[in-house]
This record gives C-alpha cells, sequence and structure tokens, in this order.
C-alpha cells in the first residue's frame, strides 16, 4: 500500500531526555562526600574548571576574581557535559538493568557518572594555560557501575568572556545495530538557582535586533522544546546577567527550570537547563564531533557575541562527504559508518522519509538535490516545515519525478509553485518513494537550497 504518514515532530526530540532528578540514595551519599580534583582556564575574564574526577566534565565557571559559580553540580547528571543517546530501549548489560525511572532513556553514556554515584574515568589530560584538553571513558547513567563503550574528548580555549569548546565521541560498540535517530545532548548545560530566566529568539526575523523571548515552563514536560533561530539561549538571573550557550547551525533546543528559582548553589537542588538537541543517528562505531560557545555575561553581552561569530545567514547546503550532515530517517537506514561521499540509503520499508536538521532559512525557495536511485516507483516527494508548524503536513509539499535507472541525476525542484510557500522553513523532508520494496534504495551526493 502507497500510504505517507505525517509524524508529529516536536520542535526537539530532546523531551525528558535529561531529567535528571530521581537519584538512588547510595548516589546522593556518593555525591556528598565527593572530592573534586580541578584544572583551571582563567585568562582575567573569566574562570572555567574541570574536575578530573567527573571525566573532566565543567564543574565550574565565573567571571574572573569572583567565587560566583554558575554551574550547577547537585548530582552527577547535571554540570555541563556530553551527552549522548541510541537504542535498545531499555538498554541492558548481563547481570545488570537499568534503574526503572531511567529504563526508557536507552543506551545513555555521560561525562561525569551514572546515577547510582559512580563516576567517569579520564585517560588524558594536558592544560598549557591556553587549551585544557580531557579524555576520559563515560558512564551509562541508567545503570550501576557500567562503563561506556566510547570515549568522550573535549579541548576548551576562553576567548574573552567566552569558552570555545570542541568535543568528540568515539565509539566502539559491540553491538552493530543501526538505531534510529536520538535527541542528543550537546552539550547538557546546568546552572544554580539564581540564574532561572531562560530567554532566546524565536522569531522570523533574526540577526536584525528583534525582541527577545523567555522560554516559560509547558504543561508538556518538565522541559519545554524550541526553534532557536539565532541558534543561542541564555539563563539569567533578574538582573539579566548570566549564561549563554552558541551553537552555530542548530536551531534545536529544550530547556526550563527546575525547583524554586533565585537562589541556591552548587550543590543545592534548583537548577535552569539548556541543551542543544539535534536528532543524530549513533552508530557502533562513529566518530561525532561538535563545537559550542559558552558566553558569561548580560543577555545583550551574550547576543553582541553570537551576532560576531555568526556566519552570515544563508540557505543551507550539505555535502555528505565524510557525515550525514545532521539528516537522519525514518523508516529507512543507510550502509553506516563511515559516510563516503553520499548517503547510501535502504528504501526496503513503507514510506521511507529522509530528514533535515533543524535550522531556520528564508529567502530562497528552490531545492536542489544530486541522487541516484532504484525504486519500483518515482512518486519522490519534497516537504517543507515553517517555524510555527509543528509537524510535516502533505500541504506544504511538492511532488517530483525521480529517476530510478541507478545512475546519478541533478534534481530542481522549485518550492514557489506551491501556493502554500511563504518564502521562510525550519527543515526539509525527502520522500524518496511512497512505499519502498525489497532491494529499493536511493544514494544522495547533496541537497542544497537556493534562491
Amino acid at each position: 500500500m502507497n500510504r505517507r504518514t505525517f509524524l508529529r515532530l516536536a520542535p526537539c526530540a530532546a523531551i525528558a531526555l535529561s531529567n535528571r532528578f530521581a537519584f538512588a540514595d547510595n548516589g546522593l551519599d556518593r555525591v556528598r562526600h565527593h572530592q573534586p580534583k580541578m584544572s583551571y582556564l582563567d585568562n582575567g575574564v573569566i574562570r572555567l574548571g574541570v574536575d578530573l574526577n567527573l571525566g573532566g566534565a565543567i564543574t565550574y565557571l565565573s567571571r574572573s576574581g569572583t567565587e560566583q559559580n554558575l554551574v550547577n553540580s547537585h548530582d552527577f547528571g547535571r554540570q555541563i557535559q556530553m551527552s549522548y543517546y541510541s537504542g535498545p530501549v531499555p538498554f541492558t548489560v548481563p547481570g545488570k538493568q537499568p534503574k526503572p525511572e531511567w529504563k526508557n532513556l536507552g543506551w545513555n553514556p555521560i561525562q561525569v557518572g551514572d546515577a547510582f554515584g559512580n563516576p567517569s574515568r579520564v585517560l588524558a589530560h594536558t592544560n598549557n594555560g591556553k587549551q585544557l584538553y580531557v579524555k576520559c571513558v563515560p558512564m551509562q547513567w541508567p545503570l550501576e557501575d557500567v562503563p561506556g563503550d566510547c570515549t568522550f574528548e573535549c579541548w576548551f580555549e576562553l576567548d574573552g568572556a567566552a569558552v570555545r569548546a570542541r568535543c568528540r565521541l568515539t565509539n566502539n560498540r559491540s553491538d552493530h545495530t543501526q538505531y534510529p535517530a536520538r535527541g542528543q545532548e550537546l552539550p547538557a548545560v546546568y546552572t544554580n538557582g539564581p540564574w532561572y530566566k531562560l530567554m532566546t529568539y524565536i522569531g522570523d526575523k533574526p540577526f536584525t535586533g528583534d525582541a527577545l523571548a523567555r522560554i516559560r515552563k509547558t504543561d508538556k514536560g518538565l522541559w519545554t522544546p524550541w526553534i532557536a533561530t539565532e541558534c543561542w539561549a541564555a539563563l539569567v538571573d533578574d538582573n539579566d546577567f548570566g549564561l549563554g550557550i552558541f551553537e552555530p547551525g542548530c536551531g534545536a533546543f529544550n530547556g526550563g527550570f527546575f525547583d524554586k528559582p533565585h537562589k541556591g548553589g552548587p550543590r543545592d537542588n534548583p537548577t535552569g537547563y539548556i541543551a542543544p538537541t539535534p536528532n543524530e543517528i549513533i552508530d557502533w562505531n562513529i566518530v561525532h564531533e561538535y563545537r559550542y560557545d559558552l558566553i558569561v555575561g548580560t543577555l545583550s553581552q551574550i547576543r553582541d557575541y553570537v551576532y560576531t561569530h555568526a556566519k552570515p545567514l544563508s540557505p543551507p547546503a550539505w555535502r555528505f562527504e565524510k557525515d550525514r550532515q545532521g539528516w537522519t530517517y525514518v523508516n529507512a537506514d543507510d550502509t553506516g559508518w563511515p559516510i563516503r561521499g553520499e548517503l547510501n540509503v535502504r528504501l526496503d520499508q513503507n514510506d521511507p522519509q529522509l530528514h533535515g536538521p533543524v535550522q531556520f532559512w528564508s529567502d530562497a525557495g528552490t531545492v536542489m538535490i544530486e541522487a541516484a536511485s532504484h525504486t519500483h516507483a518515482n512518486d519522490a516527494r519534497i516537504f517543507w516545515r515553517k517555524l510555527t508548524d509543528s509537524s510535516f503536513t502533505e500541504g506544504n509539499s511538492i511532488p517530483f519525478e525521480l529517476t530510478s535507472d541507478g545512475a546519478y541525476h541533478s534534481y530542481r525542484i522549485d518550492l514557489k509553485q506551491s501556493p502554500a510557500w511563504r518564502g521562510q522553513a525550519v527543515q526539509l523532508r525527502l520522500d524518496p518513494v511512497g512505499a519502498g520494496g525489497p532491494g529499493e534504495w536511493i544514494r544522495v551526493k547533496s541537497i542544497a537550497v537556493k534562491p
């Protein structure tokens, strides 16, 4: 049956992934007795500290010369740290079952430790006063004393009032299954109680100085997802001072505040939370890297930093030379990591779909695709999601004919031919065929949005 499914996609897929507030009693006891081993960078503007007894995660960030630490460390699931998600759900190892409240997280190595208070182990560390490097074996958060079958690496440098970070996951799982994409935390950021106002930009006029928005709690969960069209957010206090995070090219964010605002330090329960949460496929052998900046300052200073360091806003273009560029699949999979010049996607399920990353773009309405395919039908379709949409709809789509002879072809799809096109979008979806079948496939070298 040729049936298209229109999935309801939350603005990010990491809802409830970081609700790390049910902590084993023995875990809290271990946290209370934890002895930090710190390594610092200080440039006279800000002071950054990582704990080498907690996987090298960031546990300290302040203005230089003060002791006003912005980072919350109530348990081993907070701090500012790397955190990844994949299947299966639940994730188990022989003789170990996940803590019941965390069984739906699945495979979830995090940089600091596990829900039972067992810390991650640092493998390497250097600090030359300009750059701080750390490598660790993370812990599986839901399981007791189970190291991740991967390594995490972080490089930190200071740039005025900002921390410039680069992070890398190197995976080596014995389970070679390609599990569906999940919302990741790249990274997870937890602040203390005084920094409770979650501010960002969610409008359709990014990088123009348009009014900011405050993200407030909804009745749909502990945290709130949204699309940050300037790719940043900040948790600030009553004076609009606090901590911002900027991740270029990432529009999917999640965050909020837990417990009572205004008061509380690193060991107290009140906490603010932000995470850039793009969907990613985490292969058994993947090497996954990302970058982000942390900015300490007022809201205006944080936004000024973003405006100075952001690339000019332009329609996106993706070339699949070495990685998936944030593209994921529904009812499909590919031939796995590493990516070698193309996405090689199997279309043997009903309604196979390729989904692009979430990022705002405007002033363009042509989609260019370079692809080869082998399918029984040529009923391809391009969907777009608007900033105000929570899902893809057939009304925001346009059909095109895919030449399924196994050779590469270039396709030009004019979205402006659709009366529903309004000149802006936050996500693309490519359906190569309405219903896939055995042995069918598409290979995609590039997708680009053009004027």
